[in-house]
């Protein structure tokens, strides 16, 4: 039986600082558990990456629902390669906590495998009460589906970035010239004319990986993954503080200099 890994890297964080209220990775496992893809003779691996010291806590919560992977150190991509190092499955998944996946995503993007080695989609941002905010386009690590061949051959995450190890990770993908496969909602503008003069950032993705990637259209107006703002996460974190921005400058500054470009 093919089986899928998903990998959730969690700081056991939730919508408000009650500790007994449901942390967010509870509400992203149930998502992968309930995925469309697991009742069609799929089984599913959850791993949930989290930060020295904290296993025992997310045991506890998550039960038996979910793999328990401790980082080395107190960094998203440490927790990552936690749970990257538990893998098992023939097809990897990464949702971070605070994200959630339309029902049918994963069956998607992996009926894109035969032609394609990596999928990804647009995302909806909301507000914890579920007000939208806006469409983003950028291919962020809780849109990626990929077989284990193509993670085993880009490797892991760089530990060395605190705020764009996506970014990092995505520009040795393209290095590699994986063959990729972006979802976009049924209103995007797809079309290179019409993606130049358009209010969003799809350029971006066909300049940077123009030769292998391919968008996807889908039938429903709403990206298929949604993305939950709040004050904890990583770009808020880093609008309300000086030195963060300082820190993610310059990590764009490594990008540009080790890439050209800040990958998409």
């Amino acid at each position: 039986m093919p089986r899928i890994s998903v990998v959730i890297p969690s700081r056991l964080q939730g919508p408000t600082q009650d500790a007994a209220s449901p942390w967010f990775v509870q509400r992203s496992v149930a998502c992968v558990r309930g995925q469309s893809i697991f009742k069609k003779g799929f089984e599913p691996e959850v791993i949930v990456g989290v930060d020295p010291g904290m296993s025992g806590l997310a045991q506890q919560r998550l039960a038996n629902l979910a793999v328990v992977a401790e980082g080395a150190e107190r960094l998203q991509a440490s927790a990552l390669n936690a749970g990257i190092a538990r893998i098992t499955g023939d097809y990897v998944a990464f949702l971070e906590d605070d994200d959630l996946w339309e029902p049918t995503y994963l069956e998607r993007a992996i009926a894109q495998f035969g032609q394609f080695q990596f999928a990804s989609s647009t995302q909806l941002e909301r507000t914890v009460d579920g007000q939208v905010v806006k469409i983003i386009d950028y291919p962020t690590p809780s849109s990626w589906v990929m077989p284990r061949a193509t993670l085993d051959r880009v490797g892991g995450f760089d530990e060395s970035y605190r705020w764009h190890l996506d970014s990092e990770w995505i520009g040795r993908l393209n290095e590699q010239r994986v063959p990729r496969v972006h979802f976009v909602e049924a209103t995007a503008p797809i079309e290179p004319e019409a993606i130049q003069y358009a209010p969003r950032q799809l350029w971006n993705i066909l300049v940077c990986a123009a030769e292998f990637c391919s968008f996807r259209r889908h039938e429903s107006p709403w990206p298929l993954v949604m993305r939950t703002i709040h004050p904890n996460s990583g770009m808020a974190q880093i609008s309300a503080s000086a030195a963060k921005k300082d820190q993610s400058k310059a990590e764009y500054a490594r990008l540009e200099a080790r890439f050209g470009i800040t990958p998409w």
